[in-house]
C-alpha cells in the first residue's frame, strides 16, 4: 500500500538506505549527496523541463549521470512535424553540474560550446534563459521564459530497488506552472500566454541499477477554468511504499495506486490508452508526434519512444468526474542502460 510520509525528514540513513519510502505533496525528503554509499558512478541526478503549447513545444535537459553528463536542448513543431535538437555530451562530470539539493533553491548553468543554459530559481517564478547556437542548420533558438511558482501540491516520491538497497529513486514532479515569456527560432517570434501554456519540471535525483525500462506520461491544461495536469509511471524499482501516478487540479494533488499503459509497439503513432486499476482514469492519448531515441554507446544506451499527444477521456476527483479534452501531454516508454 501506498505510504504518505507526513514528516520531514533526511531521504537517506547513515547506511545510505531510504529513511522511510514512500510520497508526499510537496518537498519532505532532505537531500544530501553526501549520505550516498554506493559508487559515484551510479548517480544519477537531472533537472528535465517540457514547455507544452498548442502548436510549438520545448524541452530542455541538464543531467549528471556520473560518468557521463547530457546537455539537451528540443523545439518541436506539431504543425509541421518536426524536431530540432542539439545535445552536448561531458564525460565523467561526477557531480560537477552542481545540480540543486532541493527543489525549492538554487540555479542550474551550463556554458560551453554554442549552448548557454540557465535555470534560474527566483522568488516568485522560475526562469529559464537558453541560448543554442546551430539548433538545425544555422537556425539560433533564443528562449527566455517565466514559470510561475504556485502554492500548489506537487508529487514527492523515494522509492528503493528491492534487490539493491543501496539504490533509491527520488523524484518530484511539478505540474501545471503557467508559462509566460518569447522564444525566437528561425526568424520567428514564439509567444507564451500563462492562460494557456504551461510547464513540467521532473526534478530527479537518486542511485539507479545499470538496466531499467519505465513507462512515464505527464500532461497539463484547463477544465472549467481551472489547472488540470496528471503524472503517471510504472516499471521500475520497488513501487510497493510509492507510485508515482498523481491528478492535479485547481492546486490540489489528488494521489492514485496504480495505472496501466496500453499502446501498440508496432505503430507508436496508434492510439494509447491509460486506465488505473481503481476505475479513476480512463484516457486515451492521440498522438501528434514520436519523438525516438537509438541513443547507443555500448556502456549507455537510451531506447525508446516519447510519443506527444492530445488525451482525451474522464478521470474522477473523489465523487467528482471531470471530462478531459485535448489535454497537451506525452506518454513514453524508454528502456536504459546506464
Amino acid at each position: 500500500m501506498n505510504h504518505l510520509v507526513k514528516n520531514k525528514r533526511p531521504l537517506l540513513d547513515k547506511f545510505g538506505r531510504l529513511n522511510e519510502p514512500g510520497y508526499a505533496f510537496t518537498e519532505i525528503f532532505e537531500y544530501n549527496p553526501e549520505m550516498i554509499s554506493a559508487s559515484k558512478w551510479r548517480i544519477k541526478e537531472w533537472d528535465y523541463y517540457a514547455i507544452l503549447s498548442k502548436d510549438y513545444s520545448l524541452s530542455f535537459t541538464i543531467a549528471d549521470l556520473g560518468y557521463l553528463g547530457l546537455i539537451k536542448v528540443s523545439f518541436f513543431d506539431f504543425l509541421l512535424g518536426k524536431e530540432y535538437t542539439k545535445e552536448k555530451k561531458v564525460l565523467f562530470p561526477f557531480g560537477k553540474l552542481n545540480l540543486p539539493k532541493s527543489i525549492n533553491s538554487g540555479d542550474v548553468s551550463f556554458k560551453k560550446k554554442g549552448f548557454n543554459l540557465r535555470f534560474l530559481n527566483e522568488d516568485n517564478r522560475r526562469r529559464l534563459i537558453v541560448e543554442v547556437n546551430n539548433l538545425f542548420k544555422r537556425k539560433n533558438l533564443r528562449v527566455d521564459l517565466s514559470l510561475q511558482k504556485l502554492d500548489s501540491d506537487h508529487l514527492t516520491i523515494a522509492t528503493p530497488w528491492k534487490d539493491n538497497p543501496k539504490a533509491f529513486y527520488y523524484n518530484q514532479k511539478l505540474n501545471c506552472m503557467p508559462v509566460s515569456g518569447k522564444v525566437y527560432f528561425d526568424g520567428e517570434e514564439y509567444n507564451y500566454s500563462p492562460e494557456k501554456d504551461f510547464a513540467i519540471l521532473d526534478w530527479g535525483r537518486g542511485v539507479w541499477t545499470y538496466k531499467n525500462t519505465w513507462y512515464w506520461s505527464n500532461g497539463c491544461g484547463v477544465i472549467d477554468g481551472k489547472r488540470f495536469g496528471f503524472n503517471f509511471g510504472y516499471g521500475f524499482g520497488d513501487n510497493s511504499k510509492a507510485t508515482e501516478n498523481m491528478l492535479f487540479y485547481d492546486g490540489k494533488g489528488y494521489k492514485l495506486k496504480d495505472v496501466e499503459f496500453t499502446l501498440n509497439k508496432f505503430d507508436y503513432l496508434d492510439t494509447w490508452t491509460i486506465k488505473s486499476k481503481d476505475k479513476s482514469v480512463d484516457l486515451k492519448m492521440t498522438p501528434i508526434y514520436d519523438r525516438k531515441d537509438n541513443t547507443n554507446l555500448l556502456v549507455i544506451k537510451n531506447l525508446g519512444h516519447q510519443v506527444f499527444g492530445r488525451f482525451n477521456g474522464r478521470v474522477k476527483l473523489g465523487k467528482e468526474t471531470l471530462e478531459v479534452k485535448d489535454i497537451l501531454g506525452f506518454a513514453e516508454v524508454i528502456t536504459n542502460h546506464y
